[in-house]
């Protein structure tokens, strides 16, 4: 039995909770990923940033009446490495429960 590796991109608390809202709503804008997840603004944006170095999301900045407005979109890749991850992560769940 091989255990798969675990993205270590995806494997930080606040990079998979990020990725797991933009699964669900594909795009969120800064402020609303910020609420949910509680993160601060500046942890927040440099855990959004590594995540599109990574390639996994999509950043647009925009200005509206003198705010600046960030929306945050998953790649096509980044929606690929999470299904890997999460495949990865019930692979462990499975064998766990089979040893036990």
């Amino acid at each position: 039995m091989m255990f798969k590796d675990l993205d270590p991109l995806l494997h930080s608390k606040l990079r998979l909770a990020i990725v797991s809202l933009l699964m669900n709503y594909r795009e969120a804008n800064f402020i609303f990923i910020r609420d949910k997840t509680q993160a601060t603004d500046g942890n927040l944006s440099v855990q959004i940033n590594k995540l599109k170095d990574a390639g996994y999301v999509e950043v647009k900045r925009k200005f509206s009446h003198n705010y600046s407005q960030t929306t945050v979109k998953m790649t096509a890749s980044g929606i690929k490495a999470f299904e890997l991850y999460v495949k990865n992560i019930k692979f462990y769940l499975t064998v766990r429960k089979k040893a036990g």
